[in-house]
C-alpha cells in the first residue's frame, strides 16, 4: 500500500517547495501536472494495452465543456470536474464498445476522428456550448497568486492520483490482462482473459483522468472554444511524452512529460510555425530508433561503455 501513497508524499513535498516560487514557475509546474496526467492516462490504453489511441483531445475537450456548462449552471468546481471525468468515462465506455474490436492502425484512425465529431457537435450546439464563439467560466475567488497556487495543487493532485492508479494497475489483474493483450491478444483470449472487458475498462480508466484534466484546465484559463480544447496536437503530445519516457513503463510518462515540457519551453517557442511538423517527426524517429524511450538510450549507452571498458582491459 505504501507504493500507492508515494505519489501523494511527493506531491506534498513539491507543493511545499513551489509555494515560495514566482508565477512563471508555478505556471510551468501546473502545465507539467496536466501533461503528466495526460501521459499517464494515455499509457494505460496505449502502453499497457498496446492500443494506439488518438482520442485524448476528444476526452479532454469533452471534460472541459462539461465543466464549463456545469459551472455556468451553478455547480461548484469540484462537482463540475467530477462530472467531467464521469462524462468522459461514460463516453469512453460507449465508444469502446464500438471501436475496441478494431486493432492497430484501424483503431488509431477510428479514435482520431472522434475529436472532430465532438468539435462539430460543440460548434452546432450553440445554446449550450456557445458554438464557435466559445464559453466563459466563472472565476475562482482569491488573489491572483492564490488562484495560481490553487490550480497548481489541483493539477499536481490529479497527476498524483493518476500515478497512484498506474502503480495499482501495474500489480493488478487488470494490468496483467492489458499487458497480455499488448503482447498477443489472440493468445490472451485462448488462456481465458476477457479481452473485450479488459480493454474497455482500460479505456474508461484512461479517459477518466483526461476528462478531469480538461475540466481543471477549462476553469484555469476561464475561457474555452472548440479549436482550443479539441486541438489535434492534444492527442499527439501524450503519445510523444510516453515515447520519450518509455511505452508501458510505470514512471516513464512522468519523465517523458518533464522532458517534453523542457523541449517545449526551450526550443519550440521560437519555431512555432514548424511545431506540428516537429511533433510528427519526433514521433516517427522515436518509434523507429528508440521504441523504449530515452531510458533505452541510456541503457544502450551504458552497455556500450561497459563493452568499451571490457575491451580496454
Amino acid at each position: 500500500m505504501w507504493r500507492l501513497a508515494l505519489p501523494f508524499v511527493v506531491l506534498a513535498l513539491a507543493l511545499a517547495a513551489l509555494s515560495q516560487t514566482d508565477a512563471y514557475v508555478i505556471r510551468l509546474a501546473t502545465i507539467f501536472g496536466m501533461y503528466a496526467t495526460l501521459a499517464l492516462s494515455w499509457n494505460i490504453i496505449g502502453g499497457f494495452a498496446g492500443y494506439p489511441s488518438f482520442a485524448t483531445a476528444a476526452f479532454f475537450g469533452l471534460g472541459a465543456y462539461v465543466t464549463a456548462v456545469a459551472q455556468n449552471n451553478g455547480a461548484p468546481l469540484l462537482l463540475a470536474v467530477v462530472l467531467a471525468g464521469g462524462g468522459a468515462a461514460l463516453f469512453a465506455g460507449l465508444l469502446g464498445s464500438a471501436i475496441l474490436h478494431l486493432r492497430g492502425r484501424y483503431f488509431a484512425i477510428a479514435s482520431l476522428v472522434i475529436a472532430e465529431v465532438l468539435r462539430e457537435v460543440t460548434n452546432s450546439w450553440t445554446d449550450v456550448t456557445g458554438g464557435g464563439m466559445g464559453i466563459n467560466l466563472p472565476l475562482v475567488g482569491g488573489s491572483v497568486m492564490g488562484q495560481a497556487q490553487f490550480y497548481l495543487a489541483a493539477m499536481l493532485g490529479l497527476a498524483a492520483i493518476a500515478m497512484s492508479a498506474t502503480l495499482w494497475l501495474d500489480r493488478s489483474r487488470l494490468g496483467m490482462a492489458l499487458r497480455c493483450i499488448a503482447q498477443n491478444e489472440d493468445a490472451a483470449q485462448i488462456i481465458g482473459i476477457d479481452t473485450r472487458r479488459a480493454k474497455t475498462l482500460g479505456f474508461i480508466l484512461s479517459s477518466l483522468f483526461i476528462g478531469c484534466a480538461g475540466g481543471i484546465y477549462a476553469s484555469w484559463v476561464t475561457y474555452i472554444d472548440p479549436t482550443d480544447v479539441y486541438d489535434g496536437a492534444m492527442s499527439v503530445k501524450p503519445i510523444l511524452m510516453v515515447l520519450l519516457g518509455g511505452v508501458g513503463t510505470v514512471f516513464g510518462p512522468i519523465f517523458g512529460a518533464f522532458t517534453y515540457l523542457a523541449l517545449e519551453e526551450l526550443l519550440w517557442r521560437n519555431i512555432l510555425e514548424f511545431h506540428a511538423g516537429i511533433l510528427g517527426l519526433m514521433v516517427v524517429l522515436l518509434v523507429l530508433f528508440l521504441p523504449g524511450g530515452l531510458s533505452e538510450a541510456r541503457g544502450f549507452g551504458l552497455a556500450r561503455l561497459m563493452a568499451w571498458r571490457k575491451r580496454a582491459s
